[in-house]
């Protein structure tokens, strides 16, 4: 009998644990950050799934970049509407996750980000993340 290649979860999973070491080291700002890249990868597992010709990092790496960049057009988007190059009624193509300005400005402030991963990047976690004096490395002795 052949041997079993390991599903693209348990890949990725394996691929995050190779990060471990780097994680801690980074501070906690970074972490979170790292930690929205992997999340943003493990979306397109699926997809990830049928990209055998490249290697695992490559197509998780590629799955990261396509959510920042998602993010990049949505808050495009958003800079054109609120200067009035674009009209807000105009038919355009959305993306599934566009968020309108209203309910960045009316969502609620809470307490962490670690308590509530699903902040969105604008609101809550930008302005958690301003004050440097509040970041706390997690592991001191790394530094």
């Amino acid at each position: 009998m052949g041997r079993t290649l390991p599903s693209i979860t348990q890949t990725f999973l394996m691929e995050q644990e190779a990060f471990t070491r780097f994680r801690r080291a980074l501070r906690r700002s970074d972490q979170i950050a790292l930690d929205d890249l992997f999340v943003s990868a493990q979306k397109h597992l699926a997809a990830a799934a049928y990209a055998a010709h490249a290697l695992p990092l490559e197509t998780f790496m590629l799955s990261m970049l396509l959510e920042e960049h998602k993010e990049v057009q949505r808050l495009r988007r958003q800079m054109d509407e609120i200067t009035g190059q674009l009209p807000v009624g105009e038919d355009r193509m959305l993306l599934v996750e566009e968020t309108p300005v209203a309910e960045f400005i009316e969502a609620p402030v809470a307490a962490s980000t670690e308590d509530n991963p699903a902040l969105d990047r604008l609101g809550q976690r930008t302005s958690t993340l301003t004050d440097e004096s509040e970041v706390i490395d997690v592991d001191p002795g790394l530094s």
